[in-house]
């Protein structure tokens, strides 16, 4: 009777696999982190259009409105510069996100890859050794024919 394949890297191809749906978890935080914030740009530059708009198409203006105004878009146009400076680092951490998956992706691969031709060759010997067996078997209870 063959005996099971066992795999002896087994363990550290699962704690592998671990590290490789980590990572993918990693990366998906990453990239909503990123496109979370790319709509926050996009609302915050949105908001200063609309009000950029609104103030052009009023015809009095008064100084304290002016004031106010300037301040408040002055507030949205640091918003929105900051909000890019915190974009590219998202953006940064991302991509390292990317590479650590590939990497780990990588690692995961070649031992499965060892995996299957170890089961391979597992599974040849085994089929060697029962073909022998038979052999054995045949040799044994041949009898040649008495003359």
């Amino acid at each position: 009777m063959a005996k099971p394949f066992r795999f002896n890297l087994q363990r550290v191809l699962d704690i592998r696999g671990q590290l490789e749906e980590r990572a993918k978890m990693e990366l998906g935080k990453a990239m909503a982190a990123c496109s979370e914030k790319e709509r926050e740009i996009h609302r915050l530059e949105n908001e200063k259009n609309a009000r950029e708009s609104s103030m052009s198409q009023k015809p009095t203006v008064t100084p304290e409105e002016l004031w106010l105004w300037q301040a408040y878009r002055t507030r949205l146009v640091d918003d929105i510069r900051t909000s890019h400076v915190r974009l590219a680092e998202l953006n940064e951490v991302r991509e390292r996100c990317r590479r650590t998956l590939v990497t780990r992706a990588k690692d995961k691969k070649l031992l499965d890859k060892l995996k299957s031709n170890k089961a391979e060759i597992h599974a040849y010997e085994e089929r060697l050794a029962e073909q022998n067996e038979n052999d054995d078997m045949a040799s044994i209870r041949y009898q040649p024919p008495l003359v």
